[in-house]
């Protein structure tokens, strides 16, 4: 199976015509809920099925989006809490030096300024605020760092590593 990357999860079913409520995790939900675009759905019993998102609008810091599979509000019922994946290998390349996919910081080792270990990054999280690094520390317990430059300086992904410049008491 390909390597999926989530762009989004379904929150809910939204009125009678099968719309869905998309909480967006992508910075490009232009490009991935264009009219066309088939997205893979992973449900809740984890079965996988592709989707073709028909329409998609923005609606309170949400997307509303209507897949061509989903007619009516009985089968969007069926779909909330479905992530919504793409195959990385469609992904283009980022121009931007600063810009990088969850999958490119996932699994990189976080590392002090002078070197010493602090964990592992297992996952990127959004929230209205900012992203955050989730990070597996040495002892076991998770450590959620702001992914922002003064906290984090450098993101060496061929060199498999994020350096952490973290203030007093965040680690």
């Amino acid at each position: 199976m390909p390597e999926l990357l989530l762009v989004g999860r379904v929150a809910k079913a939204h009125g009678i015509s099968g719309e869905l409520a998309v909480d967006i995790h992508t910075d490009v939900p232009d490009e991935r809920f264009v009219p066309g675009a088939v997205l893979t759905a992973r449900l809740r019993d984890r079965s996988v099925r592709p989707v073709t998102v028909a329409t998609a609008r923005p609606h309170s810091g949400r997307l509303l989006v209507r897949f061509d599979e989903v007619p009516d509000r009985t089968a969007a019922e069926n779909m909330r809490g479905a992530q919504l994946l793409v195959d990385v290998a469609e992904l283009p390349p980022s121009d931007d030096p600063d810009a990088f996919y969850d999958h490119e910081l996932e699994g990189l080792a976080a590392v002090l300024a002078d070197g010493t270990s602090v964990g592992t990054v297992v996952e990127i999280a959004r929230s209205p605020g900012a992203e955050l690094l989730i990070l597996k520390r040495e002892d076991g317990t998770e450590a959620l760092v702001p992914f922002v430059r003064a906290i984090v300086p450098e993101v060496d992904v061929k060199g498999g590593r994020v350096v952490l410049d973290p203030p007093e008491g965040l680690l």
